[in-house]
């Protein structure tokens, strides 16, 4: 482009060349001019709309001012919101967590545990480093960590209950109470002298001294698997603990169960008696696995603990 200049003060005319790179850049001065004022007129109004007794601009001001402030409340309501719905989660879980310490403590025995009251906490205020506040995204991480650590707490404490009962059903099926009041036996298990014999002889249970009508109770829960007579154990009792563990009372004088009753640990099921090949009141007592006869001092408690009768 050429642009020819014409004055009076000029001898001649002078004429001045333009290229495209002269009006690119023309352009884009003034565009940067444009923008800056721009941008210079807004930060003025936004600065000083306050102090300018301008009603409209004022209006515009306190316009934007209320958006921006309802943007940030609904932002804090969101995350509030999500947290609430967190923490009712947590309340859920931990009050199932209380239940569950509540049946472990049961199952474990323990009665000094108080999962309803809230562990006393303590210490010096801190010296190396100033507290600080927590932010909200501080505070949802550590809740959501909480809750995830919550959830593999619960988890755990539900195996740990489950072999817990596992190990009380296996207790309660194991053959270890006193099937009756007796302050010693009279004859231990192995190898004795036969009282009708004279002959050395194999004695498989032990025999337990007890007045005549004394209550005789089972040693663990079981099904009864033969109440009647035998021709050597006189009246008799075969209860079945399961896993191939059978018990047997022997020589009573009266039954109190049948065939396919279940009985719990304790239950009263005979009196004792002299039948069968005996001597005199006894309690002939067996623990036999799969038929085979064990020595039943392996699996009492105690011989002095007292057999407690429960009605039928």
């Amino acid at each position: 482009m050429q642009i020819i200049l014409i004055s009076d003060r000029l001898a001649k005319a002078r004429s001045v060349s333009l290229s495209l790179r002269h009006l690119v850049g023309s352009a884009m001065f003034a565009l940067v001019l444009v923008v800056g004022a721009t941008a210079g007129l807004h930060w003025l109004t936004l600065r000083y709309a306050a102090e300018v007794p301008f009603p409209a601009l004022q209006q515009l001001v306190l316009s934007a001012r209320q958006t921006e402030a309802e943007r940030s409340r609904t932002f804090v309501q969101q995350n509030l919101n999500a947290m609430a719905v967190k923490l009712g989660e947590m309340q859920a879980q931990l009050t199932r967590l209380d239940a569950l310490g509540e049946r472990l403590s049961a199952l474990a025995g323990v009665k000094d545990f108080r999962f309803n009251e809230v562990p006393g906490l303590g210490g010096a205020a801190p010296t190396l480093m100033p507290p600080q506040n927590l932010s909200l995204a501080d505070f949802s991480e550590k809740l959501t960590l909480l809750s995830r650590q919550v959830e593999n707490r619960n988890d755990m404490l539900g195996v740990l209950e489950a072999q817990l009962f596992e190990q009380a059903v296996k207790k309660r099926l194991m053959p270890t109470m006193m099937p009756v009041a007796a302050p010693y036996n009279a004859s231990g298990f192995g190898r004795r002298v036969d009282p009708f014999t004279g002959q050395w002889a194999m004695h498989e249970g032990i025999d337990f001294l007890a007045d005549l009508g004394s209550p005789i109770v089972a040693a663990a829960g079981g099904v009864v698997v033969f109440a009647g007579r035998h021709p050597q154990y006189g009246y008799m009792v075969d209860i079945d603990h399961g896993n191939d563990l059978v018990t047997r009372y022997a020589h009573c004088s009266k039954l109190l169960v049948r065939e396919g009753d279940v009985v719990h640990r304790g239950r009263k099921i005979a009196e004792s008696g002299s039948t069968g090949r005996s001597t005199g009141p006894h309690l002939h007592f067996e623990v036999r696995f799969r038929g085979v006869a064990q020595n039943p001092a392996k699996f009492l408690v105690s011989k002095s603990q007292p057999a407690v009768a429960r009605a039928k």
